[in-house]
């Protein structure tokens, strides 16, 4: 492929679908043919409509049983063409509920009738047939919500030939629909006949919420006579506390003493509803290799209080059980004459947010407690309409085939399309709603292959295809955005573009006042910034947080699996990765090249490169000089004008996967390579030795620069700390000579006399160091005192 092409195939396209509701024969609504109805459009209209043909089995009733068996085993199959569905079967019953629901593509469709028939099972054989049920698919009726589901009708069974009738007779209702129908998302679909057993869960379209996340603060103040296992010595303790899988220690006690004090907070990840407890143990060091538990304690977490600010919270003295003793002697172990004890204070604290994906594309800020929620100030209604060009995740006969499905996060809200079988341009035309409370947010989006269609499911976690990021501050309010974003993967070989995504976004402003009032307030709860946490804690709480709404949400029916979750909350976003640090880098660059192109035209206007121009320049400085109050009113006016001429080149589409930003077109295989190793390393000796090696030649220069920066900050230090006293003293008098003149001279004229230099001609120029450039650089710095 030619680069330009390349280049032009990794940007965003402006797509032009048929969204809203298009009914036969007619217009927006129909207006003749299936229906006739002047409603309004549904919510419905971010989608391509899709129709579908629904037959509802209820249940049957009076079924002849087996003259052979007395018994009958009976299950309905629906088939359409060349589609069969099936129900399961019932064992023994001629009164059998099924109350399922068939979705069949009116795009397949190829047959003028729907057939549905009631067979008896054989464990040997055929199954027999019973009777059938057929509908001319000119005659079925077409439902459009939110009008009341269709009442299910009884239906006298037909032989074969549709001769005569037969006895029995079956519950069904049959009509044509949309994928708004309330029936759609737990019908059986014609486009997943193939899959069996167990996938068939997979395949059908969820909603999920993320569990209610809370800070566990365990504030460890001290504790009474410990009593040790080795009596001979007072211990050194520490305390152990553990919830779920994490644990986290105090500080080791510096003095020995039975009663030790640490004062220190432990801040754990809980989550809604509180499965884990707390479970804290005191431990002495018996050597430096070896830890001793003389007691310990276990608490459910619901007895804790529940903090919704910064007040303090009442502390409590705990006893703890005694630790050690023997299987004959265990019921002394709850005995109370003598007892160690744990002096915590202990909350849940509701008015953090807890964090769960990295604040730089966060989609949701509030905090735990509901009751401190604010009002929404906006609607986000997002519909996914298909997918192209996917490239094919793995092997089938004859070649590759993908199962692709699309998963969008935004707050607590995860939703999940259902799969679209053995197609590279799938269409999903699904429409899911989101309330907003901040606009400086990102909703994420991304596409899977489903590895878990099988009868078993499938040990193999779902492919990657792409991720798509929307920041909803970029957002023009109540406009329908509708783009194809590429879907960009790295992979080992290199940068790889996996399909498209064509989406319907778009955002709804329900309180303009609000939102304009949300961007003079921090972006997380007060709480974030009264008592915040360490770095180090918010990576480890963040960590920890992943963990758990990935096991809860894998816990789910259909379960969204922990690679999804992983995915899409950028799990591994802290891992070194030569290729990101280069493009920080030029990102950093990139923000200094307004100043480097204001310095260069500064440089120009002083060099008197174009007259006219340092003319003006001159003539603005007078005037500045002359009327200092007018300076400020110019700096704003003048970034005003650059805002106004700016607006006429905004950009009119949402951001997407820059690949140029990411550095991810020149990127060099090894370093590739390097991002996707494991942690720790799974390379060769030899690879590994390389890669140290490189990384400290880079650390080297990083090094040199920041030993710069500190050599520069150490000269100003030295003007007048008289390490080198000649130079002090020469700067101590200058500053002297220098109070006198301007206490004495107007400062206009100073301004005006420095500003003449500073633009002076180039004949007036020399190409040597300036006097204060020089002595600048001759004053010491601590770098002479470094090994």
């Amino acid at each position: 492929m030619n680069p330009l092409d390349a280049k032009e195939d990794f940007k965003l396209k402006d797509t032009k679908p048929q969204l809203g509701e298009r009914w036969p024969h007619g217009g927006a609504r129909g207006g003749g043919g299936w229906i006739s109805s002047d409603r309004a459009t549904s919510t419905y209209d971010l989608v391509e409509q899709m129709f579908y043909l629904y037959v509802r089995v209820v249940k049957a009733k009076d079924l002849p049983t087996n003259p052979v068996t007395g018994n009958i085993d009976p299950y309905i199959e629906v088939k359409l063409g060349n589609y069969r569905g099936k129900t399961k079967h019932f064992e023994k019953k001629t009164n059998p509920e099924w109350n399922q629901v068939f979705a069949f593509s009116k795009d397949k469709i190829q047959s003028s009738v729907v057939e549905v028939f009631i067979r008896d099972r054989e464990m040997v054989g055929r199954d027999d047939y019973i009777g059938k049920v057929v509908f001319d698919m000119h005659e079925v009726p077409t439902r459009v919500p939110p009008d009341s589901p269709l009442a299910p009708q009884w239906y006298r069974l037909e032989d074969r030939h549709r001769d005569s009738k037969v006895k029995g007779e079956v519950m069904l209702a049959v009509w044509m629909g949309t994928q708004a129908d309330e029936a759609f998302p737990e019908a059986w679909h014609s486009d997943a006949a193939t899959v069996q057993g167990e996938g068939v869960y997979n395949v059908r379209s969820k909603v999920y919420v993320s569990p209610k996340l809370w800070y566990l603060r365990v504030n460890v103040i001290e504790a009474q006579d410990v009593e040790p296992l080795d009596k001979s010595q007072s211990p050194q303790v520490f305390v152990k506390a553990q919830v779920g899988n994490q644990i986290l220690k105090t500080k080791l006690c510096p003095i020995r003493t039975i009663n030790p004090t640490w004062n220190e907070d432990l801040i754990f990840v809980a989550a809604e509803p509180f499965e884990e407890q707390l479970v804290l143990t005191v431990e002495s060091k018996a050597t430096p290799a070896k830890d001793e538990v003389t007691g310990r304690l276990i608490l459910p977490l619901h007895i804790f209080e529940r903090r919704l600010d910064h007040r303090p919270v009442h502390s409590k003295w705990f006893n703890l059980e005694r630790f050690g003793f023997g299987v004959l002697e265990g019921d002394k172990r709850h005995e109370l004459k003598f007892s160690s004890r744990v002096h915590l204070r202990v909350c849940l604290e509701g008015a953090y947010h807890v964090l769960d994906e990295s604040t730089m594309y966060i989609s949701d800020q509030r905090p735990t407690a509901r009751q401190l929620w604010k009002n929404p100030i906006g609607i986000l209604e997002v519909g996914i309409l298909s997918a192209q060009g996917l490239l094919p995740m793995k092997p089938k006969e004859g070649g590759g085939t993908t199962d692709a499905y699309c998963v969008a996060k935004y707050g607590l809200k995860w939703v999940r399309t259902r799969t679209i079988l053995e197609n590279f341009n799938p269409k999903w035309n699904e429409q899911y709603t989101w309330e907003v409370y901040d606009p400086c947010t990102v909703i994420t989006l991304g596409v899977f292959d489903n590895c878990h269609l099988g009868p078993g499911g499938g040990a193999k976690g779902d492919s990657r295809i792409g991720k798509v990021r929307i920041r909803l501050s970029t957002l023009e309010t109540d406009r329908i955005y509708t783009h194809s974003y590429p879907l960009l993967v790295l992979q080992p070989s290199g940068l790889k573009k996996m399909g498209e995504l064509q989406l319907a976004v778009r955002f709804t402003c329900l309180s303009l006042a609000n939102m304009i009032y949300l961007y003079g307030h921090p972006l997380l709860p007060k709480m974030h910034y009264l008592h915040p946490f360490t770095v180090n804690q918010l990576d480890s709480l963040r960590y920890q947080a992943m963990n758990i709404v990935a096991v809860r949400l894998g816990r789910a029916e259909p379960p969204l699996r922990k690679e999804v979750v992983e995915y899409m909350l950028d799990v591994d976003s802290h891992m070194w990765s030569m290729r990101r640090s280069k493009a920080n880098f030029f990102r950093i660059v990139s923000l200094f090249s307004g100043v480097i192109s204001m310095s260069k035209w500064l440089g120009e206007v002083c060099t008197w490169k174009n007259p006219v121009t340092t003319t003006l320049v001159h003539v603005l400085f007078f005037i500045l000089i002359c009327y200092p109050e007018l300076i400020l009113p110019t700096m704003f006016l003048y970034m005003f004008l650059i805002g106004i001429w700016n607006y006429r080149f905004r950009q009119r589409h949402p951001p997407h996967m820059d690949t140029k930003l990411s550095c991810a077109e020149v990127v060099h295989p090894d370093e590739l390579d390097e991002e996707f190793d494991t942690f720790p390393t799974s390379k060769m000796q030899d690879v590994a030795r390389m890669r140290y090696d490189r990384l400290r030649s880079v650390a080297g220069r990083i090094q040199t620069v920041v030993g710069d920066m500190a050599t520069q900050g150490e000269r100003f230090q030295a003007l007048l700390s008289w390490r080198d006293p000649r130079a002090t003293s020469l700067y101590v008098f200058f500053c002297f000579i220098a109070a006198l003149v301007l206490y004495i001279t107007p400062f206009k004229i100073i301004a005006l006399i420095a500003g003449l230099v500073w633009l002076r001609h180039p004949r007036f120029r020399s190409k040597m160091p300036s006097v204060p450039s020089n002595f600048f650089r001759r004053l010491p710095s601590r770098a002479d005192s470094m090994l």
